[in-house]
């Protein structure tokens, strides 16, 4: 069954549902175009890889044997095998163990495979401030001096929103950056109560857009995944504010 919520579910914002999500929209996403685009155009997904900083108290570290001049056995025919070299000095390396994988989408050219447009949808990752955020930031700068269409979804209260005069007040929000318009973007404000919106996706001329329906989007999602059984404990994070969490206990399933 769909989403019971009518805009945006809340509880799909938690840390331990969102990644799960994030992978899972991105794909359902790049199925709901692929048969408006082609065969002009190609969607791929494509992902950014975060590395992430661990505290040097929170590091384990590779075993270190101690190297040094072995004494060469002798075998029975009284050769002598190889010395082991030793090195000038030891050191530490950290285990890399906390890497993040993000979606997102490319739509290319089937012939020049030629970059047409992007499609983010962000996640905590991208919207926490540090090196994440500013690599993040950096990229879509990259972008929005190009001639390639973008297009980026904010599903997630939490955290301060990408770079963006005049943004209005709102919970989410979805943004398509049309190459030839630049600086103005078109931008969908969104509160919690509402729907989410159909939106359009560039492509070159003289193709029309392709076109989502991000609620419909959402609800084939939640259905496919399951969402119902186990997304509902506790509280969504970030908290809702008193007024929508009065609101929203009228959607979320009692007993799941």
């Amino acid at each position: 069954m769909p989403s019971p919520f009518p805009g945006m579910n809340p509880y799909l914002e938690n840390d331990a549902v969102w990644q799960d999500f994030h992978q899972s929209f991105c794909s359902a996403m790049r199925d709901w175009l692929v048969p408006q685009i082609r065969p002009e155009y190609v969607a791929k997904m494509n992902e950014h890889l975060y590395i992430h900083d661990i505290p040097a108290d929170e590091r384990s570290y590779l075993g270190r044997a101690d190297v040094g001049v072995s004494r060469p056995p002798i075998d029975n025919g009284g050769s002598a095998s190889l010395a082991i070299l030793e090195a000038p000095c030891e050191v530490e390396v950290p285990e890399i163990h906390d890497i993040e994988r993000s979606a997102f989408i490319e739509i290319l050219t089937k012939y020049e495979n030629s970059l047409v447009t992007v499609i983010e949808l962000l996640s905590p990752t991208n919207k926490q401030y540090g090196k994440d955020r500013e690599l993040f930031i950096a990229k879509r700068s990259q972008i929005l001096a190009s001639n390639v269409h973008y297009v980026e979804i904010d599903l997630l209260r939490g955290g301060p929103r990408m770079p963006a005069e005049n943004m209005p007040d709102c919970d989410y929000n979805a943004l398509v950056s049309r190459s030839e318009r630049r600086p103005k973007v078109g931008l969908w404000p969104l509160k919690l109560q509402d729907r989410l919106p159909k939106i359009p996706i560039p492509l070159r001329a003289p193709h029309a857009d392709a076109r989502i329906d991000l609620q419909e989007l959402l609800n084939r999602v939640y259905d496919a995944a399951g969402y119902e059984d186990h997304i509902y404990r506790g509280m969504p994070q970030p908290r809702l504010h008193p007024q929508d969490a009065e609101w929203a206990q009228q959607f979320a399933p009692r007993g799941a």
